[in-house]
Protein backbone atom coordinates (compact mmCIF):
# COMPACT_ATOMS: atom_id res chain seq x y z
CA UNK A 1 0.00 0.00 0.00
CA UNK A 2 2.88 2.50 0.99
CA UNK A 3 4.24 1.91 -2.57
CA UNK A 4 1.07 2.59 -4.21
CA UNK A 5 0.45 5.70 -2.41
CA UNK A 6 4.01 6.79 -3.66
CA UNK A 7 2.82 6.42 -6.51
CA UNK A 8 -0.13 8.16 -6.41
CA UNK A 9 1.23 10.92 -4.52
CA UNK A 10 4.21 11.65 -7.10
CA UNK A 11 1.18 11.42 -9.90
CA UNK A 12 -1.25 14.17 -7.96
CA UNK A 13 2.02 16.75 -8.23
CA UNK A 14 2.94 16.63 -11.48
CA UNK A 15 -0.84 16.20 -12.94
CA UNK A 16 -3.75 17.90 -11.98
CA UNK A 17 -6.43 16.96 -14.92
CA UNK A 18 -8.33 14.02 -12.84
CA UNK A 19 -8.85 12.05 -16.26
CA UNK A 20 -5.22 11.72 -16.53
CA UNK A 21 -4.25 10.94 -12.74
CA UNK A 22 -7.52 8.43 -12.50
CA UNK A 23 -5.61 6.78 -16.19
CA UNK A 24 -2.28 6.77 -14.25
CA UNK A 25 -2.89 4.90 -11.02
CA UNK A 26 -5.38 2.64 -12.21
CA UNK A 27 -2.82 -0.32 -13.24
CA UNK A 28 -1.34 -0.01 -9.30
CA UNK A 29 -4.85 0.28 -8.48
CA UNK A 30 -5.88 -2.92 -9.71
CA UNK A 31 -2.64 -4.83 -8.47
CA UNK A 32 -3.52 -3.88 -4.63
CA UNK A 33 -6.94 -4.74 -5.58
CA UNK A 34 -5.55 -8.73 -6.75
CA UNK A 35 -3.79 -8.69 -3.34
CA UNK A 36 -5.91 -9.85 -0.92
CA UNK A 37 -3.24 -10.10 2.32
CA UNK A 38 -2.28 -6.66 2.68
CA UNK A 39 -5.24 -5.43 4.26
CA UNK A 40 -5.95 -6.03 7.61
CA UNK A 41 -9.09 -7.79 9.25
CA UNK A 42 -9.77 -4.68 11.70
CA UNK A 43 -10.36 -2.98 8.84
CA UNK A 44 -12.64 -4.91 7.33
CA UNK A 45 -15.13 -4.63 10.13
CA UNK A 46 -18.55 -3.31 9.62
CA UNK A 47 -19.66 -0.86 12.93
CA UNK A 48 -22.64 0.57 14.09
CA UNK A 49 -20.93 3.82 14.78
CA UNK A 50 -20.63 4.69 11.59
CA UNK A 51 -21.81 8.21 9.66
CA UNK A 52 -23.35 6.13 6.93
CA UNK A 53 -25.88 4.44 8.43
CA UNK A 54 -26.75 0.78 8.30
CA UNK A 55 -23.78 -0.72 10.02
CA UNK A 56 -21.48 0.63 7.29
CA UNK A 57 -17.68 0.99 8.37
CA UNK A 58 -15.55 3.91 6.94
CA UNK A 59 -11.93 2.92 7.95
CA UNK A 60 -9.34 5.66 6.58
CA UNK A 61 -6.12 3.74 5.30
CA UNK A 62 -4.30 7.29 4.72
CA UNK A 63 -4.81 10.58 4.11
CA UNK A 64 -2.68 13.58 2.57
CA UNK A 65 -1.77 16.39 4.76
CA UNK A 66 -3.19 18.77 2.40
CA UNK A 67 -6.41 17.15 1.91
CA UNK A 68 -6.25 16.37 -1.37
CA UNK A 69 -6.41 12.31 -1.10
CA UNK A 70 -7.77 9.97 1.12
CA UNK A 71 -7.78 5.69 0.60
CA UNK A 72 -9.77 3.86 2.59
CA UNK A 73 -12.00 0.57 3.08
CA UNK A 74 -15.80 0.88 2.97
CA UNK A 75 -17.63 -2.52 4.53
CA UNK A 76 -20.95 -2.78 3.85
CA UNK A 77 -22.86 -5.61 6.05
CA UNK A 78 -24.92 -8.47 4.21
CA UNK A 79 -27.91 -6.45 2.41
CA UNK A 80 -27.23 -2.81 3.79
CA UNK A 81 -26.81 -0.48 1.65
CA UNK A 82 -25.25 3.21 1.78
CA UNK A 83 -27.78 6.47 0.94
CA UNK A 84 -27.02 8.02 -2.46
CA UNK A 85 -24.59 10.36 -2.02
CA UNK A 86 -21.88 12.31 -4.28
CA UNK A 87 -17.81 12.26 -3.36
CA UNK A 88 -16.83 15.79 -4.72
CA UNK A 89 -13.97 14.45 -6.26
CA UNK A 90 -12.23 12.18 -8.76
CA UNK A 91 -11.43 8.91 -7.88
CA UNK A 92 -11.25 4.94 -8.44
CA UNK A 93 -13.40 2.61 -6.31
CA UNK A 94 -12.64 -1.22 -6.56
CA UNK A 95 -14.40 -4.41 -4.53
CA UNK A 96 -11.67 -6.20 -2.34
CA UNK A 97 -13.73 -8.45 -0.65
CA UNK A 98 -17.78 -9.94 -1.41
CA UNK A 99 -20.23 -8.21 -4.12
CA UNK A 100 -21.88 -5.34 -4.90
CA UNK A 101 -24.67 -3.79 -7.18
CA UNK A 102 -23.92 0.44 -7.27
CA UNK A 103 -26.73 2.35 -8.96
CA UNK A 104 -25.55 5.47 -10.44
CA UNK A 105 -27.78 9.02 -10.87
CA UNK A 106 -27.46 11.71 -13.02
CA UNK A 107 -28.48 15.34 -11.84
CA UNK A 108 -31.37 16.57 -14.25
CA UNK A 109 -31.32 19.88 -12.41
CA UNK A 110 -28.65 22.42 -12.32
CA UNK A 111 -27.14 21.79 -9.11
CA UNK A 112 -27.69 25.31 -7.35
CA UNK A 113 -30.27 24.52 -4.76
CA UNK A 114 -28.43 22.80 -1.34
CA UNK A 115 -31.70 21.33 -1.12
CA UNK A 116 -33.44 20.09 -4.49
CA UNK A 117 -32.01 17.34 -6.50
CA UNK A 118 -33.39 15.90 -9.58
CA UNK A 119 -31.77 12.38 -9.40
CA UNK A 120 -31.85 9.44 -12.96
CA UNK A 121 -30.94 6.33 -12.80
CA UNK A 122 -28.58 6.13 -15.62
CA UNK A 123 -26.39 2.97 -14.97
CA UNK A 124 -26.78 0.00 -12.08
CA UNK A 125 -24.13 -2.61 -12.72
CA UNK A 126 -22.67 -5.65 -10.66
CA UNK A 127 -19.39 -5.93 -9.37
CA UNK A 128 -16.99 -8.63 -7.92
CA UNK A 129 -13.75 -8.69 -6.04
CA UNK A 130 -11.38 -7.40 -8.46
CA UNK A 131 -13.65 -5.38 -10.31
CA UNK A 132 -13.29 -1.22 -10.40
CA UNK A 133 -14.99 1.79 -11.61
CA UNK A 134 -13.76 5.68 -12.10
CA UNK A 135 -15.19 8.60 -10.24
CA UNK A 136 -15.53 11.66 -12.17
CA UNK A 137 -17.85 14.66 -12.14
CA UNK A 138 -20.44 12.85 -14.70
CA UNK A 139 -20.69 9.84 -12.51
CA UNK A 140 -20.26 11.43 -8.85
CA UNK A 141 -23.59 10.34 -7.39
CA UNK A 142 -24.04 6.96 -6.27
CA UNK A 143 -25.03 4.43 -3.42
CA UNK A 144 -24.02 0.77 -3.58
CA UNK A 145 -25.64 -2.45 -1.91
CA UNK A 146 -23.72 -5.68 -0.58
CA UNK A 147 -25.44 -8.43 -2.62
CA UNK A 148 -23.72 -11.19 -1.19
CA UNK A 149 -24.36 -13.42 1.52
CA UNK A 150 -20.66 -12.09 3.38
CA UNK A 151 -19.97 -8.62 4.33
CA UNK A 152 -18.62 -6.62 1.34
CA UNK A 153 -15.45 -4.22 1.39
CA UNK A 154 -14.75 -1.88 -1.48
CA UNK A 155 -11.23 0.11 -1.40
CA UNK A 156 -11.92 3.89 -2.00
CA UNK A 157 -9.37 6.25 -3.59
CA UNK A 158 -10.25 9.64 -3.96
CA UNK A 159 -8.76 13.39 -4.83
CA UNK A 160 -10.32 14.90 -0.86
CA UNK A 161 -10.97 13.58 2.33
CA UNK A 162 -14.34 12.40 1.89
CA UNK A 163 -15.10 10.64 5.26
CA UNK A 164 -14.33 14.87 6.13
CA UNK A 165 -15.45 17.40 3.90
CA UNK A 166 -19.24 18.26 3.62
CA UNK A 167 -21.10 16.77 0.75
CA UNK A 168 -24.83 15.60 -0.33
CA UNK A 169 -26.90 12.96 0.81
CA UNK A 170 -30.09 12.82 -1.86
CA UNK A 171 -33.28 11.19 -2.26
CA UNK A 172 -34.59 10.10 -5.15
CA UNK A 173 -37.92 9.64 -4.41
CA UNK A 174 -38.46 12.93 -2.92
CA UNK A 175 -36.28 15.63 -4.96
CA UNK A 176 -34.21 16.14 -1.77
CA UNK A 177 -30.49 16.73 -0.64
CA UNK A 178 -28.99 17.62 2.66
CA UNK A 179 -25.67 18.49 3.71
CA UNK A 180 -23.73 14.82 4.95
CA UNK A 181 -20.47 14.15 6.57
CA UNK A 182 -19.96 10.53 6.71
CA UNK A 183 -16.74 10.63 9.04
CA UNK A 184 -14.14 8.19 9.74
CA UNK A 185 -14.31 4.81 12.62
CA UNK A 186 -10.76 5.23 13.26
CA UNK A 187 -10.00 9.19 12.53
CA UNK A 188 -10.91 12.52 13.67
CA UNK A 189 -12.44 14.87 11.14
CA UNK A 190 -10.78 18.70 11.20
CA UNK A 191 -13.60 20.84 11.75
CA UNK A 192 -12.60 23.34 8.89
CA UNK A 193 -12.83 20.94 6.44
CA UNK A 194 -15.65 21.70 3.29
CA UNK A 195 -16.14 20.41 0.48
Amino acid sequence: MRQFISEVNTTRARESDPRKIVAAVRPEFVELLADQTWLPQKFQQPSAESGMGGGIGMWLLYRAGDGGLAFSALVVPPGAQTPVHDHLAWGLVGLYKGEQEEEVFTRQDDGRSESHAKLTLSVRQMLRPGDFYELLPENDIHRVRTTSPDTSVSLHLLGNDNGCIWRHRFDPETDSAQPFRSGWLNVECRDNEIG
